[in-house]
């Protein structure tokens, strides 16, 4: 069974790329591959700023990157680039941390014009890592996510097709999954964990 990581960049609290990511982790888990969350926010912010890789949660992180087949990177879009929490993390990954991996670039921004980020910011920096199989992500506006109160998410209706046709490719990419008689359909809630898959476990 492939494994899939699904990173957040995001440093809000309230993040719509957070909420995209497990939206997007509902249909992976579903096809049943074994998908993980990290949400970079919820990282100890020491080890990280100072790359202190011999921290446990840092180690940990390393670790879920090195035994994944595939990535679901998902980063805020600020100034025509990926986040900074995001950029702190992929610099203190091994030169060629990302060879052999699949690669899905998602990206949440306030303007259209920040739609070319993810081929002219965050691509060349995963291509860099030693992937040659970055998938074509998907840019979605701000405005094209609403999160609601109950949980969940509302996407409009613009931006269905273009998040479809992006988990399509993993999904293709990744092949058949292990789990017979796959449905499509959200599996069951997990420890308290929604349906999208867990959240690795970090210690801070």
């Amino acid at each position: 069974m492939p494994r899939v990581l699904a990173i957040s960049g995001s440093p809000s609290p309230t993040s719509r790329t957070t909420a995209l990511l497990r939206h997007v982790g509902h249909r992976v888990a579903a096809d049943g591959h074994d998908l993980r969350h990290l949400t970079l926010r919820d990282l100890p912010a020491a080890p990280l700023l100072h790359a202190d890789t011999g921290h446990p949660a840092i180690r940990e992180v390393l670790r879920a990157i090195e035994r994944s087949d595939a990535l679901i990177v998902g980063t805020p879009i600020y100034k025509a680039s990926y986040s900074g929490l995001l950029k702190t993390l992929l610099d203190l990954l091994p030169q060629h941390a990302l060879a052999g991996k699949t690669v899905l670039p998602l990206a949440t921004g306030g303007s259209p014009a920040h739609v070319l980020a993810l081929d002219y910011a965050v691509r060349p920096v995963l291509t860099a890592l030693g992937t040659d199989r970055v998938l074509h992500g998907w840019f979605v506006l701000d405005q094209h996510l609403t999160q609601r109160d109950e949980g969940g998410l509302a996407i409009a209706p613009e931006a269905v097709g273009g998040i479809r046709r992006s988990v399509d490719r993993l999904l293709a990419a990744l092949g058949p999954s292990a789990r017979p008689g796959s449905t499509g359909r959200s599996p069951a809630r997990d420890g308290g964990l929604d349906g999208a898959g867990r959240q690795l476990a970090v210690t801070g």
